[in-house]
Parts: structure tokens; sequence; C-alpha cells
């Protein structure tokens, strides 16, 4: 059974960071892209940041975050992070990490599965 386990959110203050950790399982984990998606109650799901398959472990990020946050992967250990730095109220919501059996990070198409979710909360 494909699994992808996020954890390490929590309450920050602005200006923090936090790291977000996905633990994978039941599936090739070298062989898909990673991304992760953020979402708040009432707003459209926001993508934010993605790495794909390749040998270069190529990139991408939201505007949104850029700068900010980076996002890397261990395919010894099947895990994928996000570091989250100079965080901002508007970063709060909940973050979750998402698999593409494709290899590439395609955000024009949905993700072939994704994670439940952990809470980031940036207030004061």
């Amino acid at each position: 059974q494909r699994q992808l386990v996020e954890s390490g959110g929590g309450l920050v203050q602005p200006g923090g960071s936090l790291r977000l950790r996905c633990v994978a399982s039941g599936f090739t984990f070298n062989y898909y892209a990673i991304a992760w998606f953020r979402q708040t109650p009432g707003k459209e799901r926001e993508r934010v940041a993605c790495i794909d398959s390749s040998t270069d472990q190529g990139t991408e990020y939201d505007d949104a975050v850029k700068g900010r946050f980076t996002i890397a992967r261990d395919n010894t250990n099947n895990k994928a992070y996000l570091q989250m730095s100079s965080l901002k109220s508007e970063d709060t919501a909940v973050y979750y990490c998402a698999a593409y059996g494709s290899g590439w990070c395609t955000w024009t198409y949905e993700p072939d599965f994704r994670g439940q979710g952990t809470q980031v909360t940036v207030s004061s």
C-alpha cells in the first residue's frame, strides 16, 4: 500500500523555521517526483515546492516561498523534506506531500496520491 506520512508541523513565531518530513512506503520512492502542497480552509490548494526523480533532482518553487523554503529528498531512506525559514503568518496552513508517478513535477496534473498533512501555524 502506497503511503506518505508527514510530520514536523507545529506552532512557530513569525521569522522562525520549521522542517517538515515526509516518509514514504509501499512504492519505489526514487521513481517518483515529490511535491509539497498547502491548504487553508476556504482557500484553494497551493503548490509549494517539488523535486523530481532525476539524477539532478531538479526543484521548483512557488514564487511565494522562493528563497525561504528548500525541498530535498533522501532516496536511500525514502524521505523528503521541506525546510521552511523566515516564516510568515500567511504560511499558516496544512502542509502535505504528494507523489507523481511520472517522475516529473507536473503541476498541471493531480498527483497520484498524497499524505494526510501536518499543520503549520505561524503566530506570535
